[in-house]
């Protein structure tokens, strides 16, 4: 049987994250989640238990279609810590309207008992951010992006 290194193993847990929200598996979701697990994005900083966690994951104003991640970077710190970070392209439907993302994430995973918990996540939505890259090219303002539920 093959060894599976500590950051071929982060990555499967954090594609196993996200495969968790695109099938609304809360159950799965909660598996892998710390208690509390801080949560960084556009909406601000959250402190989630598995309850705030829960209600944030089965609110039905979004639905993540699929996903992928890309320039994948693991740094293991201590034998129970590592960090994971990437590019993400997310295909949602939020409000009812199709919405493509494109962000950079990183997620803290810690090992408590011999399981992988992920402990932080932050998403940062790419572009620029004093808002050049949403005008258009009559020097109108475009629509800037829809604000959606974070990814955890």
């Amino acid at each position: 049987m093959a060894t599976t290194t500590v950051e071929q193993e982060i990555v499967e847990l954090e594609n196993e994250y996200w495969n968790s929200l695109k099938n609304k598996d809360t159950r799965a979701s909660l598996r892998l989640t710390d208690e509390p697990c801080i949560v960084v994005g556009p909406q601000g900083a959250a402190n989630l238990d598995h309850k705030a966690f829960e209600k944030m994951a089965q609110s039905g104003n979004w639905e993540l279609k699929d996903f992928e991640l890309r320039d994948v970077q693991v740094r293991q710190l201590t034998d129970d810590v590592a960090v994971v970070a990437y590019d993400v392209t997310e295909n949602m439907t939020v409000d009812g309207k199709p919405l493509k993302l494109q962000a950079s994430d990183a997620s803290v995973w810690i090992r408590r008992d011999g399981r992988w918990l992920c402990t932080l996540h932050t998403e940062s939505i790419t572009g620029d951010p004093f808002g050049r890259d949403r005008v258009s090219g009559n020097g109108a303002e475009a629509r800037p992006p829809q604000q959606r539920p974070q990814s955890r």
